[in-house]
């Protein structure tokens, strides 16, 4: 279902953009058609655009010279609908767009929403840091199933560009790590650049699932103690990280 609904509103979009451009082609044509027609009945280049533009967009200044012949006036009244509705197809096909955009990102949230909500026994990654870039790709390549937490906007997307399950939060929050279905997880890596924060989750992960394997990042020596205190089950220091850091680049290298 949530396929169909996707290629729907894909299918959405494209119809959309090319009622955009069959808008502004049309739209294009009149205005040729229209300043073609003027000079043709004797007026000036400059004064045959005026008179289209005042005349589509309905400013209502006034003819640039009397119609007096019936057929200007026809041609007039012409120019006025053609204008009228190419701006409002075209305008159509704009809104129609957004609506698409919004409707495909909204069915897209549902889906990563369903998905992470039918996870069991995953890993979840708080921050998408270096370090939480570095675990996830590792992740990946071992087809592990996991879930991401990060608070910033901008790693959400660069994560979900990659492919991965992403959740915007706040992994200090107990809601938070509900929602990436903390009680089913087997493990948790909290990698955040703070150690404070990281003795928090962990303190919070661990009450929250008493079964929960723990691996947390520490900055400072001394904090190693208050993570094992919190409830982590593995502290990695930062040259750990840097070591596992080169051996990821040495692999790419080769």
């Amino acid at each position: 279902m949530a396929e169909f609904c996707s290629s729907d509103a894909k299918a959405n979009m494209e119809s959309s953009l090319r009622r955009i451009v069959l808008g502004l082609a049309f739209f294009s044509l009149t205005v040729i058609s229209a300043v073609g027609g003027y000079i043709l009945a004797g007026w000036a280049p400059l004064d045959a655009i005026y008179m289209v533009v005042i005349t589509i967009f309905g400013v209502g200044y006034g003819e640039v010279k009397p119609l007096e012949s019936s057929t200007l006036k026809i041609f007039t009244i012409l120019v006025i609908v053609a204008g009228a509705l190419s701006v409002a197809y075209t305008v159509s096909g704009i809104v129609q767009a957004i609506a698409a955009g919004e409707v495909h990102k909204a069915l897209n949230l549902k889906r990563m929403t369903q998905t992470i909500a039918n996870l069991n026994a995953h890993i979840i990654i708080c921050g998408y840091g270096r370090i939480g870039q570095l675990l996830a790709e590792r992740l990946s390549a071992s087809r592990t199933a996991f879930v991401v937490i990060d608070s910033e906007p901008s790693r959400i997307a660069a994560g979900q560009a990659q492919g991965y399950l992403m959740h915007l939060g706040n992994a200090a929050d107990e809601s938070s790590l509900q929602a990436v279905g903390i009680h089913r997880a087997k493990a948790i890596a909290t990698v955040l650049p703070d150690d404070a924060m990281n003795v928090f989750i962990s303190l919070t992960a661990r009450e929250l699932n008493p079964r929960l394997m723990i691996l947390a990042r520490g900055e400072l020596p001394s904090t190693e103690k208050k993570l094992r205190l919190a409830g982590a089950n593995h502290v990695v220091s930062p040259t750990t990280i840097r070591h596992l850091q080169n051996i990821n680049s040495d692999k790419k290298r080769r």
